[in-house]
């Protein structure tokens, strides 16, 4: 796996491709007019579509009716020397349709226990927690 970041104005802003030639810009959001995502965002991103993928590809090879998915992702940083690394990260995910309470849970489990890297890469140092609400209701 590689990744490609250009330079692409005179300040902060960065194209980042892949192989595939997807790309995502990255900025430092902290100055005025930022047109990119900042890069401790992208690692919320990453956690949130990792898991998402795996949430998804479970229900649906267990033949539930997804009609709406959504995760919000929020996470904690802490001061540690000149970084501000993330303390905690907590994801929720907002599923619609007809799902099965229990295999949503399930799911959501089995993402952070077994399948997403991008979480199982922050763990050590990470605590990282979720929630899963089926029709608006916390499971």
């Amino acid at each position: 796996m590689k990744i490609t970041l250009n330079r692409i104005n005179d300040d902060f802003l960065f194209e980042c491709t892949n192989a595939q030639g997807n790309s995502i810009l990255l900025d430092n959001t902290s100055q005025p007019g930022a047109k990119g995502v900042s890069p401790m965002e992208s690692v919320l991103m990453a956690v949130a579509g990792c898991s998402g993928i795996d949430v998804v590809s479970i229900l649906k090879k267990q033949r539930q009716n997804i009609t709406g998915f959504q995760a919000e992702v929020e996470g904690e940083r802490v001061q540690v020397d000149d970084a501000k690394p993330f303390k905690s990260i907590n994801v929720k995910f907002l599923l619609e349709g007809e799902i099965d309470p229990k295999k949503a849970q399930k799911a959501a489990e089995l993402s952070f226990e077994k399948y997403c890297s991008v979480s199982k890469t922050l763990e050590p140092n990470v605590e990282i927690g979720y929630e899963v609400y089926v029709n608006g209701e916390k499971i």
